[in-house]
């Protein structure tokens, strides 16, 4: 977004004047192209027909470029990232997120420093190759995986934090990057891009008081397939018998539930604390590590995939991006 100084509203920022704006981008040793949607939309309002939209976009332009940055609104960034790099499959090319918390007119904006640090990023190459093989967020200094992201502040320039994994690049005086925490080079493949994703999926946050009515309603979804259910600490949930009725009729029923936990970093560690033992009898998924945004979109991906009953545990559990170790 750019501030429009004489009525003082933001409004999209016009790519065909990115030159002028940012003349800093010059002076960078790669040549630069943007597209932009036809009708630019706030990122509360983003949705997986908009995720198949950018992933499209890179699948068509994949040849012709080193790397791509998706400017995003930091909102739902987290989300978006992750879902891309579920749908970006055998990817070889950076796939940079980034965005500012402040728009780009602004006095103190961090937009411009977001986005030149970005288009460096997609742009570096190590060997003849690209040095950056995923999808990233970058942000105040820092490029995370983006499936490990997760918004932690509103007004902080340091909006994300990956709290699982150690962030992928660093930039200061000068631009750092842990190889060693990159996702290791494979032989190459031809990109593969899944644009669909099944929105039958749902999230539900465990606390205290939570009652059968809600539950219940909740996990008789009309089309449900999928829960993400957020749990406390390493895992643990309410031993009420009721509770754990109603989840395990629920997966008799085919439904999937991914257990997470609602801590910030740490991992779920099912039969470690006597109030997991049920979820884990039960053989309800593993969410390990995950984040609840990576989480939700990799059922997304892995619903549309068609992925056999039988395999599903088995398949979430695995890291297919990075997302989880």
């Amino acid at each position: 977004m750019v501030k429009d100084y004489k009525t003082g509203s933001l409004k999209a920022f016009d790519f065909n004047t990115l030159l002028k704006s940012i003349p800093e981008l010059k002076q960078l040793s790669c040549k630069i192209a943007s597209v932009s949607f036809e009708k630019p939309i706030d990122s509360s309002n983003m949705n997986p027909r908009h995720w198949a939209l950018i992933a499209e976009l890179i699948e068509i332009n994949y040849a012709a470029y080193d790397g791509f940055v998706v400017l995003h609104g930091s909102d739902t960034m987290s989300y978006s990232s992750s879902a891309l790099s579920f749908m970006l499959e055998h990817l070889s090319k950076p796939v940079i997120f980034t965005g500012s918390q402040l728009p780009i007119g602004d006095l103190r904006t961090d937009a411009k420093e977001n986005l030149i640090t970005s288009i460096q990023l997609a742009a570096l190459r190590q060997n003849g190759q690209a040095a950056i093989q995923e999808v990233g967020l970058y942000f105040e200094y820092k490029l995370y995986r983006a499936n490990r992201t997760t918004k932690i502040n509103a007004e902080h320039f340091q909006a994300f934090n990956s709290l699982n994994y150690p962030h992928l690049a660093e930039s200061g005086v000068h631009l750092k990057i842990y190889n060693e925490y990159l996702i290791p080079r494979k032989k190459q493949k031809n990109l593969n891009v899944h644009k669909k994703m099944d929105t039958n999926v749902a999230i539900l946050k465990i606390f205290p008081g939570i009652n059968q009515n809600l539950l219940k309603s909740v996990l008789q979804t009309p089309n449900l397939k999928a829960l993400v259910l957020e749990t406390y600490g390493a895992g643990n949930a309410p031993t009420e018998k009721w509770l754990i009725d109603e989840l395990e009729s629920a997966i008799k029923n085919g439904l999937h539930i991914v257990n997470v936990t609602q801590c910030s970093g740490g991992s779920v560690i099912m039969g470690q604390y006597e109030t997991s033992d049920a979820l884990k009898n039960m053989q309800i998924i593993n969410g390990k590590d995950i984040t609840t945004e990576a989480a939700i979109t990799k059922l997304m991906y892995l619903l549309a995939s068609n992925v056999s009953p039988k395999l599903f545990k088995t398949i979430f559990e695995t890291s297919l991006r990075g997302e989880m170790q």
